[in-house]
C-alpha cells in the first residue's frame, strides 16, 4: 500500500472528532475490505499496523503454499509431502464415491493408517498459483486507437489473447493454466499461471456430527465448536506424494494469542463492494428479499419432508442426500438474510452513501451514477418476474410444464419447424404432466403464487388476471382437477394438433400469462445489460482514479491475502472469547439433549481431560467471503495456526461492505485439530506429519 493511502486514512481518523452533529461522516477506505492481491500487497500498511515487514520471499512462499480446491473452495499444503488441509464442508460432495461397501463416512469418518490406504477421488483437483504478472499496460496498449467503447473492448480482448499466447511459451509459464483476471472493471489486468494436481487422495475426514457440528442453527455464529476439517494428499505422475518441502505451511498447534496478527490466504469468491447506491437500493428492495423468501419457503418444505423420510429406516441415504441439500439452501438463506439486514442498517448503508458522495465530489460533471439510477428504475417493475417465474425444479414441475408448453406452441407456429427440438420438448412435456397431481408439486405451485402475491410490482395485474376472483388455494385445486393434461392420450392429441395458442385448458391459459411476463423481464434486464455494465465500469474507474490501487478490488475467486488480529467481540450482552475449547462442545451436546445437530458419536463419549482443555475454534478480524472456506490462517512466521470455515452473523453484509469493528472470521484452531487426531481418532501417522516428525 502506498504512503498516500496511509496519509489519507490518518487524516480521516484525525478529522473524525471535528465532525459537526448531523454532518455526513467521511468515508472509511476499509469499507472496500482487506482482500489484497499478491501482485499489489499492502506492504506499508503491514508495517504501520503490525510492525511487520514481509519481503517478496514471504509473499511468494505463502502464495505457493496455498491452493484453490477444485472450483469451489480454498486449501493449503501443510507438510513437505503434499498433505492438503481444507474443510469438511468443502469435501463433502466428493466423499460418497470413495466409500467401500458397508462404509458410511458421515457416521464413521475415515482415516488412512498407512500411505497405501489413502483413497483417490477421481475428478478432484487442486491448483497452485505459480506465476503472477501485471499485464495492464499490454492490455490497454491499443486504447488510444479505439474510436468507441465497443472498439476498445474488442481491441483489449485481442490483446489478452495475444498475451496468453506469448506467455504460454515462456520458460517460467510453460505448462501452466493461464487465467487473465480483470480488476477495477478494467483499471487493472493480471495474468495468473496455475499448476494443477489431479491425483488427490483422502487421508482423513471426521464424522458429519463433528464436521457439521451445530448445523444450520450455529451456522454464521460464534462462539463455535466445529471440527470442519479434512486432509487430502496430492500425488505426482509417478504415483508418489508430491514433494512440497519448498512451499508448505508448517503446523503450529499453539495457534495465535489475542491481539496477534494473522493472515488469511485463500480465494474469496465474489463481493459487490463497488456497487452504487442505486444498485444497492435495488438489491435491498427487490433482489435479496425476494431471493431470501424463495430459499426460506423451500427450506421449510424440505425440512418437513426430511422429518417424514427419517421415519423410514430404509431411506437412510435418501435422508442424508436431502439433509445435504437442506444445509446448502439454509446456508444461502442465512447469507441472503444477513445481506438484507445489512442493507437495511442505516449506519452501514449510510457509509456507502458517504463513500459515493465522496467519489462524486472528486468527479465533477460526471453523471454515471444518475444514469445507472435511471436504468434501475426501469428494471424495478420486472424484479418479481425475473426472480419468481424462471423455470426451475425448485419452483416446481407445474411452472416448468408451462414453460415447455409455451415453447412447444412457438415451435408449432414457426414457418420452419425443428422436428427434433419439438420431439424433445414433447417428451419433456409428457414427463412433467405426469406430476401435475403430485401433492408436493401442487404445494410448490401454491407456494410460488403466494410468493408472487407478496412480491408482484404494484399495479401489475398478472396474478389478478390469473386467479379471476379465486383465492390461490382454490385456483390451484381447480386447475389440477380440471386440466386435461393429466390424461396422456388427450395431451398427446393436443400436441399433435399444435393449436395450443387457442386451447382453453387452465394450464395453457396460465402459461400464456406467466411465461411472457418472465420473458419480458428477462429482455428488460438483458436489453440494458451492456449499458449498465459499461456504466459500472466507468464508475469503478472513477473510484480507481480517486484511490488508485490502494483499495483492494472485488473478490474474483482468485488468491488474496487478508490481514487481521485474533480478537473476540461483544455480542448479545456478553463477550465472545477469542478461543473456544472442547469443554464447550460437550456442553452444547448435553444442553441440547444429545440431539442432532449437537449430537456426538459414541467414540467421543469418554474424552480425556487433555482434550477438553484443548482449544477448538478461534476468531479473528480478517476479511473473508464464500470461497475462503478451507483457507489457512497463518502467523507472520508462515505457520498454519487455524483453518477458516465460517464468519460470524455480523460478517454477512460483507458482500457489499466490510465492517472492521464487528466482522469476524471463524477458524478451527490448529491445536484443536491436532487434539482430535491425537485423542479421538488415534491418527498417529498424521499427527507426526503435522508436527514435522
Amino acid at each position: 500500500m502506498h504512503n498516500k493511502y496511509l496519509n489519507l486514512l490518518v487524516a480521516l481518523l484525525l478529522a473524525a472528532p471535528l465532525l459537526l452533529v448531523g454532518q455526513e461522516e467521511q468515508p472509511d477506505p476499509f469499507d472496500f475490505g482487506k482482500m489484497w492481491t499478491f501482485e499489489n500487497p499492502p506492504v506499508e500498511w503491514f508495517k504501520e499496523a503490525y510492525d511487520f515487514d514481509p519481503g517478496e520471499e514471504w509473499f511468494d512462499d505463502v502464495r505457493k503454499s496455498s491452493l484453490r480446491f477444485a472450483t469451489w473452495c480454498s486449501a493449503s499444503f501443510v507438510s513437505p509431502d503434499g498433505l492438503i488441509m481444507t474443510n469438511h464442508h468443502c469435501s463433502r460432495d466428493v466423499l460418497t464415491d470413495l466409500q467401500a461397501e458397508g462404509e458410511n463416512f458421515d457416521k464413521q469418518g475415515f482415516y488412512a493408517p498407512e500411505l497405501a490406504d489413502e483413497r483417490k477421488a477421481d475428478g478432484l483437483f487442486v491448483e497452485q498459483l505459480i506465476q503472477v504478472a501485471d499485464i495492464t499496460a499490454e492490455v490497454q496498449a491499443s486504447d488510444a486507437m479505439a474510436e468507441t467503447e465497443a472498439d476498445k473492448q474488442a481491441k483489449r480482448q485481442a490483446n489478452i489473447e495475444a498475451i496468453q499466447e506469448k506467455y504460454s511459451s515462456m520458460a517460467n509459464w510453460e505448462g501452466l493454466r493461464l487465467q487473465v483476471v480483470t480488476y477495477y472493471s478494467g483499471g487493472r489486468y493480471s495474468l495468473y499461471g496455475y499448476k494443477r494436481y489431479d491425483d488427490i487422495r483422502l487421508v482423513m475426514v471426521p464424522e458429519l456430527d463433528l464436521g457439521f457440528y451445530g448445523g444450520d442453527p450455529d451456522n454464521f455464529t460464534y462462539p463455535r465448536y466445529n471440527l470442519d476439517a479434512t486432509f487430502w494428499r496430492a500425488y505426482g505422475e509417478d504415483g508418489n506424494p508430491v514433494n512440497t518441502s519448498e512451499h508448505h505451511l508448517p503446523f503450529n498447534p499453539a495457534g495465535a494469542v489475542e491481539g496477534e496478527p494473522v493472515f488469511v490466504v485463500g480465494n474469496p469468491g465474489r463481493t459487490e463492494r463497488y456497487r452504487t447506491v442505486a444498485q444497492l437500493e435495488y438489491d435491498r428492495d427487490y433482489r435479496y428479499p425476494f431471493t431470501y423468501r424463495f430459499l426460506k419457503n423451500r427450506n421449510d418444505m424440505m425440512v418437513a419432508e426430511y422429518e417424514t423420510i427419517l421415519q423410514d429406516p430404509t431411506k437412510e441415504f435418501e435422508a442424508q442426500a436431502l439433509l445435504n441439500t437442506i444445509a446448502s439452501v439454509a446456508n444461502g438463506m442465512k447469507a441472503y438474510g444477513g445481506i438484507v439486514g445489512g442493507l437495511n442498517d442505516d449506519e452501514l448503508f449510510g457509509r456507502k452513501v458517504s463513500m459515493e458522495n465522496y467519489i462524486r465530489s472528486k468527479s465533477p460533471g460526471i453523471t454515471y451514477w444518475d444514469d445507472l439510477d435511471a436504468a434501475y428504475e426501469e428494471l424495478e417493475p420486472h424484479g418479481w418476474a425475473v426472480t419468481h417465474l424462471g423455470p426451475s425444479g425448485l419452483r416446481g414441475d407445474i411452472l416448468m410444464l408451462m414453460h415447455q408448453l409455451y415453447a412447444y406452441q412457438e415451435m408449432a407456429m414457426a414457418d420452419e419447424k425443428d422436428e427434433e427440438a419439438m420431439a424433445e420438448t414433447k417428451t419433456e412435456i409428457m414427463r412433467l404432466a405426469e406430476n401435475i397431481e403430485d401433492p408436493k408439486q401442487v404445494a410448490m405451485f401454491k407456494m410460488l403464487l403466494e410468493e408472487i402475491k407478496e412480491d408482484i410490482y404494484p399495479g401489475n395485474t398478472t396474478l389478478t388476471d390469473l386467479l379471476d376472483g379465486k383465492d390461490i388455494s382454490s385456483y390451484v385445486d381447480d386447475l389440477v382437477s380440471s386440466t386435461k393434461l393429466t390424461n396422456a392420450k388427450k395431451l398427446e392429441k393436443m400436441l399433435k394438433k399444435g393449436k395450443l395458442s387457442k386451447d382453453k385448458d387452465p394450464i395453457m391459459q396460465a402459461s400464456r400469462l406467466l411465461v411472457p411476463q418472465y420473458r419480458a423481464a428477462g429482455m428488460a434486464f438483458q436489453g440494458s445489460g451492456a449499458y449498465r455494465k459499461d456504466l459500472e465500469a466507468k464508475i469503478a474507474n472513477q473510484v480507481f482514479q480517486v484511490y488508485g490501487d490502494d483499495l483492494p478490488p472485488d473478490a474474483t475467486f482468485t488468491l488474496r491475502i487478508s490481514d487481521g488480529v485474533i480478537q473476540g467481540y461483544d455480542y448479545n450482552g456478553t463477550t465472545a472469547p477469542p478461543v473456544t475449547t472442547y469443554f464447550g462442545l460437550y456442553d452444547r451436546h448435553y444442553s441440547h439433549g444429545e440431539e442432532f445437530p449437537w449430537s456426538l458419536p459414541e467414540r467421543w463419549m469418554d474424552p480425556p481431560l487433555d482434550l477438553l482443555r484443548s482449544p477448538m475454534n478461534t476468531v479473528s478480524t480478517n476479511d473473508i467471503i464464500g470461497g475462503n472456506s478451507g483457507s489457512p490462517l497463518i502467523n507472520r512466521n508462515k505457520e498454519a495456526v487455524g483453518l477458516i470455515f465460517d464468519g460470524n452473523i455480523e460478517s454477512l453484509p460483507g458482500n457489499f461492505i466490510f465492517d472492521s469493528e464487528y466482522n469476524r472470521t471463524v477458524s478451527v484452531h490448529a491445536g484443536g485439530i491436532v487434539a482430535a487426531l491425537k485423542y479421538i481418532y488415534k491418527a498417529d501417522r498424521l499427527v507426526k506429519e503435522l508436527n514435522g516428525m
